[in-house]
């Protein structure tokens, strides 16, 4: 009798799973208790899996042998407390792609931040260097989708903490970890080693012959690395840490506007001025891509072509326009707070700053610094800006409320003089007034072009 699979959620990574497990021989189930997106629904009609939507049927879902949990959905969901109750084991859809992948190779990138930008570099790495890959997990294609449809003997997957939280075997072969700030607290009973503990899962079943990148000068990662009874793991595979701060024996550090490479016997040596992004965040981000590139046997001369000529993602720091001497840019994938203090810590010119969304426990008071040097007005894009105001409002004045991505701009313009920059970075999520981060800034520079 065939394996019964029941997938919870059929967005991106709950499609890919049923396609996935459809192909596999398994007797697949999708549930999702709202409304599918037209295409999602035709494919799983076009492939005959069978699926519900606006509801959760028990009698269907608790049958399962094995349940596919999609990344959004809590532990707290009733469903999902259910099958725990009834023992039903639940995997996340990077350990069903894993369990199928064949014998290709894995690298995986995970962090509080930059991990986008991370994946997207290292993957624009790889290619260059004639390596024939995918770029997976949650950008672009889900990573079941792809090994379903077409797959490579290379990924270059983005991970969150979430998928992490229910893999078993995944076993990347480079591992990734760019840093562990606050976030996502709500979904971890706001203890913060609990999010600690999910990322480093990232190389829970590494190998010595595996490599795990991190960065050395982030204190949260430095502190717990060497703790395996806190993280309940203890790192087997190759340690090749990234710093600014003091020379690394393997890995990567930057001294003196070089960058040095080191994973076998010889450095590569780079100038950071070469680098298409810029701030230092970046440099870290691109520290990360290149060790990577170099563990994967990539020629120096083809890594440097790659980082000179690399275009940043679509809503990370995205350069819009300028209008009447004001730069508009767009950092709506800026979902917490830290996320925001990169963005603020890039900046050069006065600031007007658009923030808010849904507040996931932000602490506003990283960035109050940053705020009183560089920002001259914050405009609120929110339903609830009442915190905003609390924190801010005796350092900057003015603060407006905003109801739509219009106005918001037309405000921002309105207080920006010459020589001034909006940045839309919001550290907040975006669910409030939003679609999600994409349709905020999208909506951004659709309202900055109507100008």
């Amino acid at each position: 009798m065939s394996k019964r699979f029941v997938i919870l959620g059929a967005g991106e990574s709950g499609i890919g799973a049923a396609l996935l497990a459809q192909q596999q021989g398994y007797d697949t189930f999708v549930s999702d208790g709202s409304s599918l997106k037209d295409d999602y629904r035709n494919k799983l009609q076009n492939a005959g899996i069978e699926f519900e939507e606006g509801k959760h049927s028990e009698n269907k879902i608790l049958t399962a042998d094995e349940v596919m949990k999609s990344p959004g959905i809590p532990e707290s969901n009733e469903i999902v407390k259910k099958i725990r109750a009834k023992g039903i084991g639940i995997i996340s859809e990077v350990e069903l792609a894993y369990q199928f992948k064949g014998n290709s190779k894995i690298i995986a990138i995970t962090g509080s931040n930059g991990k986008s930008t991370t994946t997207a570099l290292t993957y624009h790495i790889c290619k260059s260097g004639g390596l024939d890959c995918a770029m997976v997990g949650n950008i672009g294609y889900s990573f079941a989708r792809q090994v379903a449809e077409e797959p490579k003997p290379l990924y270059v997957a983005e991970i969150s903490s979430f998928q992490l939280d229910d893999i078993r075997t995944f076993r990347p072969d480079i591992a990734i970890l760019t840093n562990i700030t606050e976030d996502h607290l709500d979904r971890y009973d706001y203890q913060f080693e609990k999010y600690i503990q999910s990322k480093f899962r990232i190389a829970m079943n590494q190998q010595p012959d595996d490599h795990f990148i991190y960065c050395a000068d982030d204190e949260v990662t430095i502190k717990y690395i060497n703790l395996p009874k806190v993280i309940g793991i203890n790192i087997q595979s190759n340690q090749l840490p990234i710093s600014m701060k003091r020379e690394v024996p393997n890995g990567a550090f930057i001294k003196d506007g070089d960058l040095y490479i080191r994973t076998g016997l010889e450095y590569t040596l780079m100038s950071v001025y070469d680098f298409a992004l810029k701030g230092k965040h970046n440099q870290y981000n691109t520290m990360a891509a290149c060790v990577a590139g170099t563990t994967m046997d990539i020629s120096k001369e083809k890594i440097r072509d790659a980082v000179q000529n690399f275009q940043s993602l679509e809503h990370r720091m995205e350069y819009v326009a300028t209008i009447r001497g004001v730069e508009f840019i767009n950092d709506s994938k800026a979902t917490n707070v830290n996320s925001t203090w990169y963005a603020l810590e890039s900046m050069t010119k006065p600031t007007i700053l658009i923030l808010g969304g849904v507040d996931k426990g932000n602490d506003y008071s990283l960035i109050a610094g940053l705020i009183k040097e560089k920002v001259k007005a914050i405009i609120c894009l929110g339903t609830d800006n009442r915190k905003i105001h609390e924190v801010f409002g005796s350092m900057i004045s003015p603060i407006a409320n905003t109801g739509s991505a219009a106005e918001a701009v037309h405000a921002a313009f309105h207080f920006a003089e010459k020589g001034d920059v909006v940045l839309l970075s919001p550290a907040c999520a975006s669910f409030d007034m939003f679609k999600n981060y994409e349709d905020r800034g999208n909506q951004f520079k659709h309202a900055v072009k109507e100008l």
